[in-house]
């Protein structure tokens, strides 16, 4: 605890720190089996804290200490990336395929061959992301702009590990899920948050985007992406640069034109986003709609 902390702070540091034994006859009575819940600091109190009347304080906590976090790192500007969880690197991709062939199984084949196509989309964020921190370290620190992602496996862990390659900083906004999700171990230690709630790590990814890039993804990625849209669309938020990464996998997937045609969307709508095919266009599209040096 450095000499700056406040007599209240060290105070409260002190309530909170575990006591290996009963010394005084306050801590002898904190000790006592019949007393802790009641005697207990309420916010040093998990049973009290996840109570369903305490949903909002949760949630203003879950706010609050990401947003901490990243401001005493001085990070202002983010591109956020989403993407499926499920994709894997090139190398690992054409090592499970060889595996498949040795084995001659034809489900692991087919499986395999997947596998090497989607790793295609990781080494695509992986550079994308690399291109960012790369023009990222070259600028003063105020307008730097750094790589977030829902901080997982996939398409995720590709552009934490593209900036983490680059020597940047990089965010991870991560969720408490019942299985597939952790930290991947390219984010920056300091800047790996973990969330309970959808919300709020939403909010977070939008409250310093300057740029969102969606990689094809399942119903995480969609989430995520359709609400970002409906928040530029709704001017909610400022418009920020939305890439769809992968042409035809997204004209694939969606009718954007059936929409306009319905009438359910404005053909102005059809401006709010950008289908890109390779990192280098994502990335201009960025710098031309920040003016950015070149």
């Amino acid at each position: 605890m450095d000499a700056k902390t406040s007599l209240h702070e060290r105070s409260l540091a002190e309530e909170l720190a575990p006591v290996d034994a009963p010394t005084t006859a306050r801590e002898a009575a904190i000790s006592d089996p019949m007393l802790p819940d009641a005697y207990r600091l309420a916010f040093a109190d998990p049973e009290f804290m996840a109570r369903r009347e305490v949903r909002g304080i949760r949630f203003q906590l879950e706010l609050l200490k990401p947003d901490l976090g990243q401001a005493a790192h001085g990070i202002q500007h983010t591109v956020v990336v989403y993407g499926s969880a499920r994709f894997v690197d090139a190398e690992t991709a054409q090592q499970r395929l060889a595996a498949a062939q040795a084995n001659g199984d034809a489900d692991q084949i087919r499986v395999a061959e997947r596998d090497v196509r989607n790793a295609v989309r990781y080494e695509n964020a992986r550079a994308f992301a690399r291109l960012v921190a790369e023009h990222s370290q070259r600028q003063p620190q105020d307008q730097r702009i750094y790589i977030c992602t829902g901080g997982g496996p996939g398409i995720m862990e590709a552009a934490n590990r593209g900036a983490f390659e680059a020597g940047a900083d990089n965010v991870g906004l991560n969720i408490l899920l019942p299985h597939e999700q952790q930290g991947n171990r390219y984010i920056t230690p300091e800047l790996c948050f973990k969330f309970h709630y959808f919300a709020l790590r939403k909010m977070h990814f939008m409250m310093r985007a300057k740029a969102l890039v969606a990689f094809p993804g399942g119903f995480g990625t969609m989430d995520e992406l359709f609400e970002v849209l409906t928040l530029v669309q709704t001017t909610k938020v400022k418009p920020v640069p939305i890439i769809l990464f992968d042409t035809q996998f997204w004209q694939q997937l969606f009718n954007f034109d059936l929409l306009i045609a319905e009438g359910m969307i404005s053909p102005e709508d059809r401006k709010l986003f950008h289908f890109v095919d390779t990192p280098e266009a994502a990335w201009q599209i960025i710098k031309d709609f920040y003016q950015l040096p070149h």
